[in-house]
């Protein structure tokens, strides 16, 4: 199988797509003559026109609300947002007419709209241009959220989401565009929303982690099995719906629980996963559950500062030689 990076795979994902549907329609900040901020649309200008591949004025609001419009006329907008610090700008639109006119509707309208965005924590861009807030979408009944950590994941995904009637807000990680490549089959293939993947099967602990954190969270892993410690890494790719059951098996097994996730601990997603395993699986529990997740401070500029800010495989080890008792 060959081996794509994490951009490569959703470029490929968008033109396959846009190949086989000429109502996909992709728009946004210097998506068309520069290719994408990380160049992930690199090439669609060229060989779609720009019709189809359009660059917008900076405007949140009018990008997302462009996208809305289209997608009931009929069409598959995919709208980007360059960060997801600015997606509070489009939050009125994303909040009250994205994930709600099919419910106001009574079903008659659709809202077919996917909107890509991205997060840059660990590239030194500051307080206003790194920040990762998923849980706020969790928040919005019919808005569906997914973060894929892998190729693999991020073109599956993708092209569910451009597949899908609901609105769709898609979470990438700008660390991993360029620096991550993985298998990635040419043949067809999507993954559906609300089933988590385990990344590792292990049996003393179970270790959910969210984007980023999936890949430290297998470093922890392998460094554990070098003491003994078989920790079973599991990664929900999609947030709204959520694969509670494979979480709840997993712990099952285990008994622990460590969640690891780039936004802040307090009502964060860590906190809604914590939540739901406490209401429905505390039983099943022989140990506290320990969250893994950023300082609930500003993302610091200084990029020693950001370092430390950030969280790591050390954090995690640490956390599982807390909750198993050897520190």
């Amino acid at each position: 199988m060959r081996e794509l990076s994490y951009a490569e795979a959703l470029r490929e994902a968008i033109r396959e797509e846009m190949l086989k549907n000429p109502k996909v329609i992709i728009f946004g900040e210097d998506i068309g003559k520069y290719g994408g901020a990380y160049k992930v649309t690199k090439g669609l200008l060229e060989e779609f026109g720009p019709e189809r591949v359009i660059d917008t004025p900076i405007s949140e609001a009018a990008i997302v609300g462009f996208g809305i419009g289209l997608a009931i006329m009929g069409f598959k907008p995919i709208a980007e947002i360059m960060y997801m610090d600015f997606i509070p700008i489009a939050i009125e639109q994303i909040l009250n007419h994205a994930a709600k006119m099919h419910f106001m509707s009574g079903g008659q309208l659709k809202v077919p709209l996917v909107i890509r965005t991205q997060y840059s924590l660990g590239r030194a861009h500051g307080s206003q241009h790194s920040q990762f807030f998923p849980s706020w979408f969790m928040n919005i009944p019919g808005l569906l959220v997914a973060l894929p950590s892998t190729p693999y994941d991020a073109k599956g995904l993708l092209k569910t989401a451009m597949r899908l009637e609901d609105p769709v807000l898609f979470i990438e990680c700008c660390l991993l565009y360029h620096r991550l490549k993985g298998p990635v089959p040419e043949e067809e293939y999507t993954i559906p929303f609300g089933k988590a993947d385990i990344k590792r099967e292990g049996k003393d602990l179970t270790i959910v982690a969210i984007s980023r954190m999936v890949h430290e969270a297998l470093i922890a892993a392998e460094k554990l099995s070098e003491e003994g410690i078989s920790a079973e890494v599991i990664d929900p790719r999609t947030l709204n719906p959520f694969d509670k059951e494979t979480i709840i098996n997993s712990i099952k097994k285990t008994g622990k629980l460590i969640i690891a996730s780039d936004d802040h601990k307090r009502a964060g997603v860590s906190s809604e996963i914590a939540a739901i395993i406490a209401e429905e699986a505390i039983d099943y529990l022989d140990a506290p559950i320990i969250r893994v997740c950023s300082p609930d401070i500003p993302i610091p500029f200084s990029p020693q500062l950001e370092k430390k800010f950030m969280r790591s495989s050390e954090d995690i080890i640490f956390a599982t030689k807390k909750i198993i008792g050897e520190t």
